[in-house]
């Protein structure tokens, strides 16, 4: 991909906004009591539906639902527009306004994210247009005319789809609410019949959901038969600024053992192993846990002979 501008108005994608993104836009407004603070959201939410319906157009799979700038606590807290895009990241979608030369950029936004894209909004609120995009940014203003073609914007989340950068996910944030895309409650994991268990995997009160407990499938592939194993990582408050966090990992679908040799590993922020467990030969799930301080980032391996997938995570 080459660095060059290029002119507006000749290569803005013109797209409708909808009624029903206005409808959407104006009750997430309506949540908040400070008319300029009302201004933004209905803003944000606007950019991000128009670049949701353009990538759906492109048939590029997006989650609307699983964005901070869908989450009414990260609304209030942050000036976000942020639209989650399944297997590659974040991707920030600013609105400007017409005859504006720069594009504002919260420096909250500066990190966690896989791309950049103006949208210019009408003051009748009727269309938009994709102006371009850049890759990442560290300036509170960007100029328009820095911005690559919406072309560019495609081949750019293909290239990180190919090979997508790890979502780095905040524990902090589990405490509240909040979750990263992928994270789900064991319930609704379990809901969906080829990833039933084969055994009694907990008592009903052990199977009582908490704000602080999530799972996701680790899929592994051919190394166990296409059968993903399910990571359930557990977190709880402590004295001193501390977290204890618990990992485990469980079998899913018919499988009643994990597959023998596969392994849970917790790296430090150095990359050195910290705590490592080991499936045996009728292991039903392997368990490591430890606190960790506010701020403290480590990494969760799981692997199989030459195979492995991991995790990011921030406490």
């Amino acid at each position: 991909m080459t660095n060059t501008t290029y002119q507006l108005e000749d290569f803005a994608v013109p797209l409708p906004i909808t009624q029903a993104a206005r409808r959407t836009a104006q009750q997430f407004a309506k949540e908040q009591g400070n008319p300029e603070k009302a201004e933004q959201i209905r803003l944000n939410t606007l950019a991000v539906w128009v670049v949701n319906d353009y990538l759906q157009m492109m048939d590029v799979t997006t989650d609307l639902h699983a964005s901070d700038s869908w989450n009414p606590v990260m609304r209030i807290c942050a000036n976000v527009a942020d639209l989650e895009i399944p297997a590659v990241g974040r991707l920030e979608c600013r609105p400007v306004r017409l005859h504006d030369l720069v594009c504002a950029i919260p420096p909250e936004t500066w990190e966690e994210r896989v791309g950049y894209v103006a949208v210019q909004i009408d003051e009748s609120l009727q269309e938009a247009k994709l102006l371009g995009f850049v890759p990442s940014v560290a300036i509170a203003e960007l100029p328009l005319s820095q911005l690559l073609s919406p072309e560019a914007f495609i081949d750019h989340l293909a290239q990180l789809k190919r090979s997508p950068i790890p979502t780095l996910v905040n524990l902090s944030q589990w405490f509240i609410g909040i979750f990263e895309s992928g994270w789900q409650t064991i319930d609704a994991l379990w809901n969906s019949p080829e990833l039933r268990p084969a055994y009694g995997f907990r008592s009903p009160e052990q199977l009582q959901e908490t704000l602080t407990k999530r799972a996701k499938l680790i899929d592994l592939g051919i190394q166990i038969a296409n059968k993903p194993v399910m990571l359930i990582v557990e977190i709880s408050p402590e004295a001193n600024h501390k977290t204890s966090v618990r990992l485990q990992l469980h079998p899913t679908s018919s499988q009643v053992y994990l597959p023998q040799g596969v392994q849970l590993t917790v790296l430090d922020e150095s990359g050195a192993v910290f705590l490592e467990a080991q499936a045996r030969s009728a292991d039903n799930y392997i368990q490591l846990q430890f606190r960790g301080d506010s701020k403290e980032h480590f990494r969760v391996k799981v692997a199989l002979n030459d195979t492995s997938i991991t995790e990011q995570f921030v406490i």
